[in-house]
C-alpha cells in the first residue's frame, strides 16, 4: 500500500484507508456564530470529482467549456499552484455533467481518468505530464452510460481502474497495459483493496455484480450478483472485516427483489455468500462508513430527502434513523460523522448507535452538493456541482495546521 504524505492526508478518494474514515482529532472546534470560518473559495468549473490533499496541496477537476482541468492549489491559501487542462466534452445527461472520477496522489504523481476513458498521469509538484492513455480507445472498452466515474487506485507498481467487465491494470510507471478483464460497461465505483482467501484482492461494484479479482493477472476470485436499473452501481463497497457491504440506490431488474437496497456479503467456499439484505440502506451515490460494528450511510437518490441511517453491521437491524435532509455525501473522523446535504448544508453527528445526536449544524456551501467532503489538518474542503471550491476552517481556532 502506497503510504500518504501525513496522518491527516487525505490522497485519494476516501481517505488513506479507503474507508472514508480519517484519522485526525480534536478537529471540531468552537465556531464564532455558529458559523465555521471560510479561508477560500475558488471556481473549479462543473463537476463531481470530490478533493484529494496530501503534502500541503488539494487537487480536483472540472470542465468549462468542453475542456476539463486538473487543478492544483495551496491547501492552506487556495493559491494557484498548477492548472493541467485536456478536451472533454461535458456530456449532461439528467445532471450537469463534468469529471466524476477523483485523482489519486501517490509517490510523487497524480493519476486520474476523464469520463471517456482518457487516463493521465502527472508530476505532482509541477503538473508536468508524465504519461497519458485512453483506455477506451486502445483497449476497444465499451463507455458507461454516464462516462468512467471510478477513481484510480494505486497498489504496488500498477494502477487498477474500474473499466471493463471487471478492471483494467495499467504499470504507474509507464502506463503500459498490464490487464484488461474484459469489454464489456464497467460500473461507477472506485476498486478497493481487500483481503480474500488470506491474499490481497481488488474488490470492483461492476456494472452487474461485486467482483472480487486477482491484482495480479485480472482473473475473477468471487462475484455477487448485483444487476439494478441502468447499472447503476455506484458506492464503493465497503469493507466490514472480512465481509463486504454493498449499496445501490436502483431498483433490481430481478434477482434479490424488487427494490433498492444493500446486502453484506461473505466470502464462502461457493464465492460469495449474502448475510443480510436491507432496503433501509439504499444509497445512489454516497458510500456509507463503517465504524465500531456498525454501518453509518444516507439511503436515497439524488436530490430526494434522505435520512442518514445507523444499522448493525452484523445483523442490518436500524438502530437510528436522522430526519430528512437532501441526499449530499459522508465521511468520518475521531467518532463523528461528517455529512454534507445536498444543499451544502454541514451536519455533525456523534457517530454512535444509541441514538441520532447532532453536535452542530452550519451552511458551508450552496447549489446542489454531491461530492464527498473531505477533512484534513483541521479545513474542510467541499465542493458543488457547480463548480464552487470551499474551504473552511472547522477546528476554529483562527489557525489550522
Amino acid at each position: 500500500m502506497t503510504c500518504a504524505g501525513s496522518a491527516a492526508d487525505w490522497p485519494w478518494f476516501r481517505g488513506a484507508d479507503y474507508n472514508g474514515v480519517s484519522a485526525e482529532k480534536n478537529w471540531l472546534g468552537t465556531w464564532p456564530g455558529g458559523q465555521p470560518k471560510s479561508l477560500w473559495k475558488k471556481n473549479v468549473g462543473t463537476g463531481y470529482s470530490s478533493m484529494t490533499v496530501a503534502d500541503g496541496r488539494v487537487y480536483t477537476l472540472g470542465n468549462a467549456n468542453n475542456t476539463d482541468t486538473l487543478y492544483c492549489f495551496d491547501a492552506g491559501t487556495g493559491a494557484g499552484v498548477w492548472t493541467f487542462p485536456y478536451a472533454q466534452k461535458l456530456d449532461p445527461k439528467y445532471y450537469e455533467g463534468g469529471p466524476s472520477a477523483t485523482p489519486t496522489v501517490a509517490g510523487g504523481r497524480v493519476y486520474s481518468i476523464s469520463k471517456q476513458g482518457e487516463v493521465f498521469c502527472l508530476d505532482a509538484a509541477t503538473g508536468r505530464e508524465v504519461w497519458r492513455k485512453n483506455i477506451k480507445q486502445e483497449f476497444g472498452l465499451a463507455e458507461p452510460e454516464w462516462g468512467f466515474a471510478g477513481s484510480p487506485l494505486i497498489d504496488g507498481d500498477r494502477v487498477f481502474l474500474n473499466a471493463g467487465s471487471h478492471g483494467v491494470a495499467l504499470d504507474r510507471a509507464t502506463g503500459s497495459k498490464v490487464w484488461v478483464s474484459g469489454t464489456a460497461a464497467a460500473g461507477y465505483s472506485s476498486p478497493v483493496p481487500v483481503t480474500h482467501s488470506g491474499a490481497r484482492a481488488i474488490a470492483l461494484f461492476a456494472a452487474k455484480a461485486l467482483v472480487v479479482v486477482d491484482p495480479k493477472s485480472g482473473g475473477e476470485l468471487a462475484r455477487f450478483p448485483w444487476e439494478t436499473q441502468y447499472d447503476v452501481n455506484a458506492p464503493d463497497p465497503v469493507v466490514v472485516g472480512n465481509d463486504l457491504f454493498i449499496t445501490s440506490g436502483y431498483k433490481f431488474l430481478d434477482g434479490p427483489g424488487t427494490g433498492a437496497s444493500g446486502a453484506l456479503v461473505r466470502p464462502s467456499a461457493g464465492g460469495l455468500q449474502k448475510v443480510w439484505q436491507s432496503r433501509e440502506l439504499a444509497s445512489q451515490l454516497s458510500t456509507p462508513v463503517f465504524l465500531n460494528g456498525y454501518l453509518y450511510g444516507i439511503s436515497g437518490n439524488g436530490n430526494e430527502p434522505s435520512p442518514l441511517r445507523c444499522l448493525d453491521a452484523r445483523t442490518g437491524e436500524v438502530k437510528w434513523s436522522s430526519p430528512e435532509a437532501p441526499m449530499g455525501n459522508l465521511m468520518a473522523a475521531d467518532g463523528k460523522l461528517i455529512w454534507v446535504a445536498g444543499n451544502g448544508e454541514l451536519i455533525v453527528v456523534t457517530a454512535k448507535p444509541d441514538a441520532y445526536q447532532e453536535l452542530a449544524r452550519a451552511q458551508v456551501s450552496g447549489g446542489k452538493v454531491w461530492s464527498a467532503p473531505v477533512l484534513a489538518n483541521g479545513r474542510l474542503y467541499v465542493r458543488n456541482s457547480k463548480g464552487e471550491l470551499t474551504c473552511v476552517d472547522v477546528k476554529g481556532t483562527g489557525t489550522v495546521n
